[in-house]
């Protein structure tokens, strides 16, 4: 049986943002599909998303962020 462990509830959510992949690197699009106060998941396609990126979410200036190594 599957243990959940986050720290914070995952809501879902489907929504719009950007992945910057690198200082003066163009930012690309990227869909929310949940989000919680810890982390949240995104499905970027064709796009390999190193362990630090930056999301730009639509109502703020980009937040740094660490990809998980796993499914977390």
């Amino acid at each position: 049986m599957f243990v959940d462990r986050r720290k914070s509830e995952r809501r879902a959510c489907h929504g719009a943002a950007k992945v910057q992949l690198g200082v003066g690197s163009l930012p690309r699009d990227c869909t929310i599909t949940d989000i919680s106060d810890g982390g949240v998941r995104i499905i970027a396609e064709n796009l390999d998303v190193p362990e630090e990126f930056a999301l730009i979410l639509p109502t703020g200036r980009p937040r740094l962020c660490r990809r998980c190594p796993d499914r977390c």
